[in-house]
């Protein structure tokens, strides 16, 4: 019974963040069960036992939205987990200096979610990121950047684990998601060469929560050419000298 009850508790958690990576967007059932590889029967009693505890809602003929007790929920958690005030002003210096979109990213699990964006200054944009989408981590800059900062031990279960390639391409597979791990040690930073959409290219640094553990990551995002070898070094050091004072604000917050 209650390996039953854990199932469903982790059905319900999968339904939520699904919704959730929609930024606001219904969704259809049909669209939940893929995500959540759950039948659509399944998915469909889900939504509509959440639906009667206000945690999600009806959008019509259009599908299925977070509910006003989500955002309830989300309110009052954001006093403890919420660090967007602390990280606004850096992710705006990092469009400001570097001209890219600049993000604000926060580790949940074993995924990266987008909790912030800023527009740069050049008019040529990477949009494959906005609030609200997830990726594994290893994935997106974000991401990646977390992983590699995660203790020793940490980073070696979740590889042990995780198994990206089949979903997100031979790039992703173990020894060269290692080469990228190993890189972002040495500099500091992370150089993601549009992994996700060729030619979006983007870059990151681990912000630390007051244990010092990477907890969330800025990251600038956008084309190609903008991220030349020579740039990288300049682009590395603004999201390092952001990141790292998004962490002192941390520290000074606990």
């Amino acid at each position: 019974m209650a390996e039953q009850g854990a199932q469903v508790v982790a059905r319900v958690g999968a339904v939520l963040r699904a919704l959730s990576a929609l930024a606001g967007e219904p969704a259809a059932t049909a669209a939940i069960a893929e995500a959540t590889s759950l039948t659509r029967p399944t998915a469909h009693r889900l939504l509509s036992a959440l639906a009667a505890e206000g945690l999600v809602d009806r959008a019509g003929a259009g599908g299925w939205t977070l509910g006003p007790e989500a955002y309830i929920l989300g309110a009052v958690a954001a006093d403890r987990y919420d660090i967007t005030a602390l990280a606004r002003d850096a992710v705006r210096e990092v469009a400001r200096v570097t001209g890219e979109s600049a993000f604000l990213s926060a580790r949940r699990g074993d995924e990266s979610v987008c909790l912030l964006r800023e527009e740069g200054s050049f008019p040529l944009r990477s949009h494959v990121l906005y609030e609200g989408i997830r990726f594994p981590l290893g994935v997106a800059s974000a991401g990646l950047a977390i992983l590699a900062m995660l203790p020793d031990g940490e980073r070696e279960a979740y590889l042990a684990r995780a198994d990206l390639a089949p979903a997100w391409g031979p790039a992703h597979a173990e020894a060269p998601l290692r080469a990228r791990l190993a890189a972002a040690r040495a500099t500091g930073y992370v150089v993601n060469p549009g992994l996700i959409v060729e030619g979006s290219w983007g870059m990151a640094a681990a912000i630390f929560d007051a244990a010092g553990r990477p907890a969330w990551a800025l990251s600038a995002t956008g084309v190609e050419a903008r991220f030349s070898p020579d740039r990288q070094p300049v682009i590395g050091r603004v999201l390092l000298d952001q990141a790292h004072a998004v962490t002192m604000r941390m520290r000074e917050r606990a």
